[in-house]
């Protein structure tokens, strides 16, 4: 059977194909090694510590859909309570595999399933808003945390739970509540096991932000219907393409390797994710947590100081042509620009004629009828690119084949190997977050978390 796979096009990097500032062969040349030591350093690696993350397009999704077809047709929404990786890849996964405007359809349409609301932040107006319009008595509600101390996610829940009680009553609020939380410790795994919420395992060498192929984003894709098993299988082919090949011609290490050379060698510090379809929109805000935390870092493996990482900006094509493009092409020559296409659409559009002036050959709009709006989002990618390699701006190409899961399972897996490797050619800890755990130590000192009291001092400037 013919696989349609993702396809890497870097050439417009490249001073070869004319570009101004461009990759030079000699770059490409002296990186190879290192790429090829990253890559094998990263594959050594899979699946032990914290890249645990690499072996899960292998792991059973058995459990995920065995929950699903067990909860069908018992639930009206489904609210995910996490933050970060928590939530950004359920996001993304929705926002790519779900028809559009999924909640506004009926329940025929939904084929029963649960409309999707994601609680990702504590603004009071919004977490009220959308508890007052919440059945609760037809809701479940997933919570995601790790360690269980997540103070957002946390308050979110206890705010939840305490709304449950009240509507369905103590002894039933367990059969609203499932909790993706670490496999043997932690507060939310504790408290599941004293009150009989149904839990599954967040592995413990698996991040959040690399987390989407775990239970955290495979539990409310079965639950909405997603095609899991597609995903996982998208997923292995890409890990097994990362496997059997090196250097420039392996994707994952081309990626990194573009965005390192033009960031390091040619002083483009932000990396702009652009797709032309808007299913993947959300692909760029998972993309962002991802490059960034992963790659933003004060020091080195070694404690020396480093303050590398490039900044990720997400937009959408062909929507940011009128809102950031200008800054693309003509502002500072400090950014590389990813785009992500799409080489079939699921839906033809055609565009009419403008009735009876269609066959007037001076009509202004008579350039358009005939043709798809497939056929002008591809044009205007084109176009795009085009005209920012004739400002001497780079740019990269990742063609999907269609969005489908098979294809949204390869894309995610191929840009979590990227920033691994990334992470091996920056000499950085690409699974750690310390400049995150800062803000959380003082949200808990300015909060009253015990232990936290000679901190909450400092910043109040009390003692």
């Amino acid at each position: 059977m013919r696989v349609d796979r993702l396809s890497l096009d870097i050439s417009r990097c490249l001073e070869s194909s004319g570009a101004e500032r461009g990759v030079t062969t000699k770059m490409m040349a002296d990186l190879k090694p290192r790429l090829d030591k990253a890559l094998s350093a990263v594959l050594a690696a899979s699946g032990a510590g914290m890249l645990g993350w690499a072996n899960l397009p292998r792991e059973d999704p058995g459990p995920y859909l065995d929950f699903a077809a067990a909860e069908s047709g018992k639930h009206d929404c489904l609210v995910v309570i996490g933050i970060g990786g928590s939530a950004l890849g359920t996001t993304a996964l929705a926002t790519a595999l779900l028809p559009f405007y999924w909640n506004e359809l009926d329940p025929t349409q939904r084929r029963q399933r649960p409309r999707l609301y994601v609680l990702d932040n504590v603004d009071p107006d919004e977490t009220s808003a959308l508890l007052e319009r919440l059945d609760l008595k037809r809701t479940l509600v997933n919570v995601i945390s790790k360690s269980g101390t997540t103070a957002e996610s946390m308050a979110g829940y206890l705010i939840v739970r305490e709304r449950l009680q009240a509507t369905v009553g103590a002894a039933a609020v367990k059969d609203h509540l499932v909790f993706t939380t670490d496999p043997v410790d932690g507060v939310l795994r504790a408290h599941g096991a004293a009150t009989g919420v149904r839990m599954l395992d967040l592995p413990s060498g698996v991040g959040g932000r690399f987390s989407v192929l775990s239970a955290v984003g495979l539990l409310p894709a079965a639950l909405l219907g997603v095609d899991v098993a597609a995903l996982l299988a998208g997923a292995r082919d890409m890990a097994d393409t990362i496997s059997g090949t090196k250097s420039w011609e392996n994707p994952a290490c081309s990626f990194a390797g573009i965005q390192y050379l033009e960031d390091t060698v040619l002083g483009r510090r932000v990396s702009v994710m652009m797709p032309y379809s808007a299913r993947l929109r959300d692909v760029s805000d998972w993309f962002r947590q991802l490059w960034a935390e992963s790659l933003g870092k004060a020091v080195d493996r070694r404690g020396r100081p480093a303050h590398v990482g490039p900044l990720p900006v997400k937009a959408l094509g062909v929507t940011d042509q009128h809102s950031q493009l200008q800054l693309y092409a003509e502002g500072p020559d400090d950014k590389v620009i990813t785009f992500l296409g799409v080489g079939e659409f699921a839906e033809t559009v055609r565009i009419p004629a403008l009735g009876s002036l269609g066959s007037d050959p001076g009509d202004p709009l008579r350039y358009l009828a005939g043709h798809t709006l497939a056929d002008l989002l591809w044009a205007e990618q084109r176009a795009t690119a085009w005209a920012l390699a004739q400002l001497g701006r780079p740019s990269l190409t990742l063609r999907l084949p269609r969005v489908d899961a098979f294809s949204v399972g390869a894309l995610l897996y191929l840009f979590q190997m990227a920033t691994a490797i990334a992470g091996e050619l920056y000499d950085v800890n690409a699974f750690d977050q310390p400049g995150v755990e800062l803000s959380k130590k003082a949200t808990y000192a300015l909060m009253g978390r015990p232990g936290y009291e000679a901190l909450a001092e400092e910043i109040t400037g009390r003692g």
